[in-house]
């Protein structure tokens, strides 16, 4: 398998940062809601909210070198082609996750940096974007936590859709995306 796309099946680069950027969302989600198990101020509550502040930051990191990829290189097509209005759909749908993969980690760095918080990055502490404003960085907060619940949407919307190109239309889009080993045995009949 090559790490470029084909006009055949992703390559190696795209489907490994698809998958790396899935597991650092779906971490940070897990850790920012694990950390109501522990009691406000305490370690592993802390250590929850550090990772979670790394991994989305993570996320933005991997990000750019995705959308880039889609600009430069072919995107493989989908067999047996789909309707139109599927192929737009998809594309708005697409749009909206680089946007939210975008936005989530701006926002947590903003609304850290209001809060007058040390920005952690695996042993760096990044510079703050603004100036601190408690009141800004709970505005920030807010919006941060209403976009993280359409995220969820966002998220399963894409999984369900490619499920239903996989069960239901029976096409190749989802063995696309695949490691090829995951994908010979995916195969359908």
């Amino acid at each position: 398998m090559t790490w470029k796309n084909t006009s055949i099946r992703y390559g190696s680069l795209n489907i490994a940062l698809h998958w790396l950027i899935f597991v650092l969302i779906a971490s940070a989600y897990a850790f920012i809601l694990l950390r109501e198990l522990f009691p406000k101020g305490s370690d592993p509550r802390e250590t929850m909210k550090t990772l979670h502040f790394m991994l989305g930051l993570s996320v933005l990191l991997l990000v750019l070198p995705r959308i880039a990829m889609r600009f430069v290189g072919s995107t493989p097509s989908i067999t047996p082609e789909p309707p139109a209005w599927q192929h737009s759909a998809a594309r708005l749908a697409h749009l909206a996750l680089y946007v939210f993969m975008i936005i989530m980690p701006l926002l947590g760095w903003l609304m850290l940096s209001a809060a007058g918080k040390p920005i952690p990055f695996y042993g760096l502490q990044l510079p703050a974007l603004i100036d601190e404003d408690k009141e800004l960085a709970k505005f920030i907060k807010e919006i941060h936590e209403t976009i993280g619940e359409i995220g969820y949407y966002l998220i399963g919307l894409h999984a369900l859709a490619a499920l239903y190109h996989h069960f239901i239309q029976r096409d190749n889009s989802l063995l696309n995306m695949l490691p090829a080993a995951f994908a010979n045995r995916l195969k359908l009949k």
